[in-house]
């Protein structure tokens, strides 16, 4: 008797993946006929992993066929196997193995985001758009079925999308909520995130805030280093107050970092301060006479 634990690492076979059937057979097609799938959110790198699989390809040829659909052009529009592909295309090949199938667009989407979603190491970036693009996906789908925000599962209990693709992937629905939030940020921003200078929790809490504050924060991190979730929250609590500009929004971070000891406000009435200017001076006009006096209590020319 299989454990449970054994049961939860079990993992669906490339072709339960793709939903191959059994009568479905490769034709090897020629690889300039084929495109990569639009908006493809995964990454391919030529790392280590792409040199292994080059060489493989080498010895052995493509032991998996890709999946692609055609599209008007007389080419086709490929659905899973970019990897495979491009390290095909490096070994030098001029055609690959394919299976070929006909979909509608969310069809092919869902399919395309479970083919790749499996993969270990994926950045947060990675997830966050695969998230998304499964998801919109699967809505228009439910849409489609007067569901609405709502899904029907492989046993036909009806469920929230992202309750449904956090089971599916093994995160929970607040988790696959969390990585689409980071498609709100800019590009910069989302670097950071994969790049781990940027914290994953303190970046959803970024992606609430407007573009332009989003590229003032990337430039005060990219000369400070990091926020922290503390000094995200104060700024937020700020933009909710009113207007920001960027001299003000550095200001926030810079006193809500942690363990700095926050600057203490002194005010004078004007009720006092006309005690020493006459009436002739605007409220500015004494600012500026005060700072002056204490610019030069500073460089010693007076003394208190």
């Amino acid at each position: 008797m299989k454990s449970k634990s054994a049961e939860k690492i079990k993992m669906p076979s490339i072709d339960e993946l793709l939903g191959v059937s059994g009568e479905e057979s490769a034709t090897d097609i020629e690889i300039s006929r084929i495109h990569s799938f639009v908006n493809h959110p995964f990454k391919v790198l030529d790392d280590d992993k792409m040199d292994d699989l080059v060489e493989s390809i080498k010895q052995n040829g493509v032991l998996t066929p890709v999946l692609v659909r055609p599209d008007k052009n007389n080419s086709y529009e490929m659905i899973s196997g970019h990897r495979r592909m491009h390290a095909a295309i490096k070994a030098g090949l001029e055609t690959i193995p394919a299976i070929v199938r006909d979909m509608e667009d969310d069809e092919a989407i869902v399919i395309m985001v479970d083919a790749n979603i499996q993969r270990e190491e994926l950045l947060p970036s990675e997830k966050a758009f695969a998230y998304k693009m499964k998801m919109d996906a699967m809505k228009r789908q439910g849409a489609r079925n007067d569901i609405a925000d709502s899904t029907y599962t492989q046993n036909g209990w009806r469920s929230e999308t992202a309750a449904v693709i956090g089971q599916q992937v093994g995160e929970s629905k607040n988790q696959v909520r969390r990585y689409i939030r980071l498609t709100e940020l800019i590009p910069d921003l989302l670097d950071y995130v994969d790049k781990k200078r940027l914290q994953f929790t303190v970046a959803v809490d970024i992606s609430y805030i407007d573009k332009e504050i989003q590229t003032w924060l990337f430039e005060y991190i990219k000369e400070n280093g990091t926020v922290k979730a503390v000094q995200v929250a104060a700024l937020r609590t700020a933009l909710e107050a009113g207007p920001m500009t960027q001299a003000k929004m550095i200001s926030i971070l810079v006193n809500s970092q942690p363990g700095r000891k926050q600057e203490q406000k002194i005010t004078l009435s004007e009720k006092k301060l006309r005690n020493y200017f006459s009436d002739k001076y605007t409220a500015e006009d004494m600012e500026s006479v005060i700072l002056e006096l204490l610019d030069q209590w500073k460089r010693g020319e007076i003394t208190v």
